[in-house]
């Protein structure tokens, strides 16, 4: 059985309406399964980070960082996508 391949994606931006929406739509159209999700509003600053499983065939991480990427220039909002093994490596260390 193949590894789990994991995401952690990361949004910060103002507040507005579609938000999660937009990119929970990017990640199912990317294949990609939320794993865990944490989201707060502090402000009007609206913050979010999710863990994703990017294990699928069909998920290109490349493809959803570009997709996500845009979504977010479309929204005004930053959006990083990093896989987590760097976070891993980190701790390994």
């Amino acid at each position: 059985m193949n590894e789990m391949k994991k995401a952690v994606i990361s949004v910060l931006g103002a507040d507005r309406k579609g938000i999660i929406a937009s990119v929970t739509r990017i990640l199912y159209e990317h294949d990609a399964n939320i794993l865990d999700i944490s989201q707060t509003i502090v402000s009007g600053l609206f913050t979010m980070i999710l863990i994703a499983d990017i294990s699928s065939e069909l998920c290109d991480f490349e493809q959803l960082k570009k997709g996500l990427s845009d979504e977010g220039a479309r929204l005004n909002v930053q959006i990083r996508v990093q896989r987590s093994e760097i976070f891993e490596a980190m701790h390994q260390v």
